[in-house]
């Protein structure tokens, strides 16, 4: 890492940065809980950033290459499982009069 000009923010390392993006995503904790070992806050949130790269993709084509990746390696198995349990809702969730019936 090179010396700090003055005036200009410090570097921080992408993979760090990106570690944190992950912990984040995984876990859905707020971005002021995300542990300190991914640098500070600010650094790690880079919500603008983070916002434009969901927006133009770049998250789902990073995910998709790894992805396939991992598939032609083996690493992924595309096991599935249907179920045929019912859950049934609450009689009030179930389309329930919202307002008092006339009388």
């Amino acid at each position: 890492m090179q010396d700090a000009r003055p005036g200009c923010p410090p570097q921080h390392s992408g993979r760090k940065r990106i570690g944190g993006i992950r912990f984040r995503t995984r876990t859905g904790v707020p971005w002021r809980d995300v542990p300190e070992q991914y640098g500070p806050r600010e650094t790690v949130c880079g919500l603008l950033r983070h916002r434009r790269r969901q927006r133009n993709g770049t998250w789902q084509r990073l995910h998709t290459q790894l992805q396939a990746r991992a598939d032609a390696d083996g690493l992924i198995t595309w096991d599935g499982s249907m179920d045929s349990t019912v859950a049934r809702a609450h009689q009030h969730a179930a389309g329930a009069r919202k307002r008092p019936a006339l009388r």
